[in-house]
């Protein structure tokens, strides 16, 4: 199977916030914010520095010093369900991307946006936005269900998957509306062409074009970074090769009591063990240590240079005098990956560019268990499973016109929150009906009064479901099962966010009511037990 796309998502500007309106003189009228949306693709919980990385995020972590920071806040565990619930406010299965882009028969599963559900981009077009994309799309690689046809008024990217970040075997789209009938040229990467600069260029380009319409802009701007193949520039690499000698349990360490130091985990939280599948460090040649640690720094060097353009974006939105009224939320698609090169999906190019140092630009590698278990500090598990180490990430939120202080919330908020967050902040409404379908409600809350200083009351209870793994979450408590063990486990998430003390057997009661709740979520949702799924394979990653 060929490895497809990579898009980049994009930024809208809000309107008729109170907090903006008391700055402004009586009489005038309020501007909408711009509203800029930034996903990076399988960064692991601990990978920037405000979160723990030795990694140099100074854009990311300035972000943070001067706005809204989410230590518990939730994705849907992969990069297609992320998506899809991202982009419609609704969880994946409703959304019809209950699982990757296969192509299924069941409704819920059928791999692409369903005309039941709308997009951020085309519930804000009625409000006087201009919407751009850039980056990674991953929710239909039919043309109709490309971003243009969408609600985006430009986009550039690739439409799923992964590739090369140098020389991508799949055609990148150009910035221009595309056709059913795909008469669009594909767009041919210029020499020197590196994705996440590519990408950041067109967001930039964006902006700068924006400025002249004199209307607020929605901008979903999905990086690839640090997704495999692991590839980064030499100037990058350069700053992080050799820091990772001392091995993966140092590193660890190390990640695990900054992030306590900085307040992203409380006092009562434990290291999880090293991965069952990640051996002893002097184990290793040293051989093995050096191709290990060069595989780290490549993989830091992505987050580096994401961080990079994440400036860049940032520089251009003050050069045009827009920087003030435009929030900027950032996230990740899910938790690191423990994916390798191997295996049914991967051509044999690519398995023998496996093979090749990570530092050569034609490689095509993953950094595997023991680099995500590094970036998931000190979570359990990864990508594709539902404990914290798959579903919990990062969440910045930047707003200078209304945050001006660090603020810093434990309060639990999920990926289906940006929908209504975004009508809220645009002063928009939730349409009932789009190109005469009916939409199904939103599931998500909005975050503005959150992002406001003021109370916010959040979800009764969060729900996770990605081929057979399952969890919900109420309060404190997070039930939780690994498929195909079918076994659900207990925790409290306050005192044990690394789920390492499985409370079940004790608290058997509390159990049997989440598990009622969440048997009646999967019941409304659509979910299907997964061993009754159909097993079409298409797009895995």
């Amino acid at each position: 199977m060929q490895f497809k796309s990579l898009l980049i998502l994009a930024g809208l500007l809000f309107s008729g916030m109170p907090s903006v309106r008391a700055q402004h003189k009586p009489g005038k009228p309020v501007k909408k914010p711009n509203i800029i949306i930034i996903l990076a693709d399988d960064m692991g919980y601990s990978d920037i520095g405000c979160f723990g990385a030795a990694t140099q995020t100074p854009n990311l972590d300035n972000m943070a010093k001067t706005g809204l920071v989410m230590t518990q806040f939730y994705n849907a565990s992969r990069c297609c369900p992320s998506r899809a619930s991202l982009l419609t406010g609704l969880y994946q299965h409703q959304a019809g991307v209950g699982d990757m882009v296969n192509t299924r028969k069941e409704p819920a599963y059928q791999g692409y946006l369903n005309n039941n559900c709308v997009t951020i981009a085309e519930a804000l077009k009625g409000s006087g936005y201009n919407t751009y994309m850039a980056g990674k799309w991953h929710v239909g690689t039919a043309p109709q269900n490309w971003p243009v046809k969408r609600g985006f008024d430009h986009y550039f990217g690739l439409i799923d998957g992964a590739g090369s970040y140098f020389n991508p075997t799949n055609p990148y789209r150009p910035n221009q509306h595309l056709t059913v009938a795909l008469d669009a040229q594909p767009y041919t990467p210029e020499k020197g062409f590196y994705a996440t600069d590519g990408y950041a260029s067109y967001a930039v380009k964006y902006i700068r074009d924006n400025k002249s319409s004199g209307k607020p802009f929605f901008l979903y701007m999905a990086f690839t970074a640090p997704h495999w193949p692991l590839n980064a520039l030499p100037e990058d690499i350069a700053k992080y090769k050799g820091k990772f000698m001392a091995g993966w349990d140092k590193v660890r360490e190390q990640r695990f009591n900054r992030m306590k130091q900085l307040g992203v985990i409380n006092s009562s939280t434990q290291l999880s063990p090293r991965d069952k599948n990640v051996p002893d460090w002097s184990s290793l040649s040293e051989q093995e240590k050096q191709a290990w640690d060069e595989k780290m720094a490549v993989y830091s060097a992505m987050v580096d240079r994401m961080d990079q353009n994440i400036g860049r974006i940032r520089q251009a939105l003050k050069e045009t005098g827009q920087d003030q009224n435009t929030i900027i939320m950032f996230m990740s698609d899910n938790g690191a990956s423990s994916e390798s090169i191997r295996g049914n999906g991967f051509t044999p190019e690519m398995i023998a560019a496996s093979q090749k140092p990570a530092s050569d630009p034609s490689s095509f590698t993953a950094y595997g268990f023991t680099g995500a278990n590094v970036s998931n500090t000190p979570l359990t598990l990864f990508k594709h499973w539902v404990y914290e180490g798959g579903i919990a990430t990062p969440f910045i939120v930047s707003y200078p016109a209304v945050i001006k202080a660090h603020k810093k919330s434990e309060q639990p908020g999920h990926i289906v929150d940006l929908m209504a967050t975004c009508l809220d902040l645009a002063g928009a409404k939730y349409p009932k009906t789009y190109n005469n379908n009916a939409i199904k409600p939103t599931e998500g809350i909005s975050l503005l009064p959150l992002i406001k200083g003021q109370i916010w009351k959040g979800h009764n209870a969060l729900f996770f479901e990605h081929e057979g793994n399952r969890a919900v979450r109420q309060g404190n408590w997070k039930l939780v099962s690994e498929y195909p063990a079918n076994q659900w486990q207990l925790y409290n998430i306050a005192q044990d966010r690394s789920e390492t003390n499985n409370l079940a057997a004790k608290y058997p009661q509390k159990m049997k009511a989440l598990e009622a709740l969440y048997e009646q979520w999967a019941s409304r949702i659509g979910v299907i037990p997964f061993e009754k799924l159909d097993k079409r394979k298409g797009d895995e990653f």
